[in-house]
């Protein structure tokens, strides 16, 4: 058996230090090298501090705690239900509540007597006019019969039985 031949390095390793040769053309292209796979992947790998407790955790992930308790920790004294300006449902529940002190709680169009069901419907279809000359409380089927009883496609086909 013959020799094998072990060529001499002429650079390092970025990581680990090792010695490692790579072709001259490679070495002026780039500044960096590894000595293998293993070396490439630490050399990627993107850490930063937990914000609570220092842990160095990916960054990739867009996270700031590293664990469960260290994001408790990190929330405590947040507000959330301080100022929600954009909350629709909240809105749309006080607007309801005043409409039934209001105008009682029985449908304004049937009668109907279930006032838990009442939808607010808007005469002028506009969702974002809220005066309330423009709001009605209606049943569901009341509702339904407003905005699509005209396009419904069975009217076409009972006419023509």
């Amino acid at each position: 058996m013959g020799e094998t031949y072990i060529r001499k390095s002429n650079t390092k390793c970025f990581v680990c230090n090792k010695g490692i040769y790579r072709r001259p053309s490679k070495i002026k292209a780039s500044g960096s090298f590894y000595c293998g796979q293993k070396c490439y992947g630490i050399a990627q790998r993107k850490e930063k501090p937990c914000v609570v407790c220092g842990t160095l955790i990916m960054s990739s992930l867009h996270r700031k705690t590293c664990s469960r308790s260290c994001s408790n920790i990190h929330r405590t004294g947040i507000k959330y239900l301080m100022n929600r300006p954009r909350d629709k449902v909240k809105s749309q529940q006080i607007l309801k509540l005043r409409l039934l002190k209001q105008r009682g709680t029985l449908c304004e169009r049937c009668q109907y007597s279930k006032y838990e069901i009442l939808q607010i419907h808007h005469k002028d279809r506009d969702r974002s006019n809220n005066e309330l000359e423009n709001l009605e409380l209606i049943c569901p089927n009341c509702h339904y019969e407003e905005h699509f009883l005209s396009k419904s496609w069975l009217r076409k086909k009972v006419v023509n039985i």
